[in-house]
């Protein structure tokens, strides 16, 4: 069997285990899909559960034979799984195949897919500004396939070595599209030491970047500062409203409940600057 397009999709380690667990358990339930090509067929559709045969030692598979030619049989494909939503690079992928393996024109590949000339080209230029090496991270399921689009992309335009570079060390961690943007940032404007360091140890960059994003404690003298010109704020807008308000002192149940408040706060900001005057006389 020819796996000539096992590169078009990236890998889902998740399923690829769920998936594994259920051949494992159960058989393989539905068929792979080929097309010949002289004596060999071409596997079209069921990487994931040729991969799964493959690790359970298994040396049969049960097809079923598209009589497509390629182009075809790739294009019908893909439209099955449409509910997947395939990520821009894995278009991209699918895209750059017919359009170099079988000669389809940008426009031809836009009346195949129903979208417009600009869209292809974009999802065209996607897989050929992204380094080759990343590309294979994606489809590995070692890098997300998002962040690469959004951050990796733009940096590979300005600096394909040192996407490159980059693209390695965060490939390890399993980091999130935000994190991995965070690294592109602290690489734009890092100096070649914090470079090597992205690079040595990134998850020791971002802790360092989260723990400057922290809001930093405020000392007790800052807090109290506050707690008074909150007070002082308050004690202004309570003022404006008893002058300038005709409804503020509503009268009768509600005056007397408005007296009781009154005092309570009269109490409690006395205290308050009792209890000040006391600590400045020490």
């Amino acid at each position: 069997m020819d796996l000539r397009y096992e590169g078009l999709r990236r890998r889902n380690g998740r399923r690829e285990r769920s998936l594994l667990a259920s051949i494992s358990a159960v058989g393989q339930l539905t068929p792979v899909v080929v097309v010949a090509d002289g004596d060999r067929h071409v596997l079209v559709d069921g990487y994931k559960r040729v991969r799964a045969l493959g690790r359970l030692k298994r040396d049969t598979v049960s097809a079923l034979e598209w009589a497509l030619a390629e182009p075809e049989a790739l294009l019908l494909a893909k439209l099955m799984r449409n509910a997947e939503a395939d990520t821009a690079l894995e278009q991209g992928w699918l895209m750059r195949e017919l359009h170099e393996r079988f000669g389809l024109s940008i426009g031809e590949l836009a009346r195949r897919f129903d979208k417009s000339h600009s869209w292809v080209s974009r999802r065209l230029a996607l897989v050929r500004e992204l380094p080759d090496l990343v590309q294979e991270l994606v489809r590995r399921g070692e890098l997300s396939a998002h962040a690469a689009m959004k951050h990796l992309v733009p940096m590979a335009r300005a600096n394909a070595a040192g996407c490159l570079e980059l693209a390695k060390a965060v490939s390890a961690h399993g980091l999130s599209s935000r994190q991995v943007g965070a690294l592109c940032s602290a690489w734009a404007a890092g100096t070649p030491e914090s470079r090597r360091l992205i690079v040595t140890d990134p998850l020791l960059v971002l802790r360092a970047e989260e723990e400057a994003r922290r809001p930093k404690e405020k000392l007790p003298c800052e807090r109290l500062k506050g707690d008074l010109a909150a007070i002082a704020g308050i004690a202004r807008r309570a003022r404006h409203l008893v002058l300038n308000e005709p409804h503020a002192r509503p009268g009768g149940q509600a005056e007397v409940e408005l007296q009781a408040t009154r005092a309570a706060a009269e109490a409690d900001t006395a205290a308050l600057f009792r209890t000040l005057q006391q600590e400045s006389n020490r």
